[in-house]
């Protein structure tokens, strides 16, 4: 049993390097095909189309980011905020990437 939990919790550890080794370039241009909309989905953009959405700079540097949270965020189904936007998993990892590579 211990053995069991034990590679699970292993397992997960080493999933998560593969997390951060998405395609950050895809993401950018997911970004800016279906993000750029609202946000200021450029390192050198100041303001956001809309006024309430934030840039993905200062989504990035919001404290205790991490592509588990933005997962979460593009996957929910209920925003008030925010369209109802379908994306595929690798779509979630690739721009989830490109926004946490905003920090940098």
């Amino acid at each position: 049993m211990r053995i069991t939990i034990v590679l699970m919790i292993a397992g997960t550890i080493a999933a998560v390097p593969t997390a951060q080794a998405q395609d950050i370039h895809r993401g950018r241009q997911l970004a800016l095909g279906v993000c750029a909309v609202c946000h200021a989905v450029l390192a050198s953009q100041a303001r956001s189309p809309v006024a309430d959405a934030p840039s993905f700079e200062a989504v990035a540097a919001t404290p205790g980011m991490t592509a588990a949270a933005l997962n979460v965020w593009l996957t929910a189904q209920d925003h008030p905020t925010m369209p109802n936007i379908v994306l595929s998993q690798t779509d979630v990892q690739d721009v989830s990437a490109y926004i946490l590579n905003l920090r940098e």
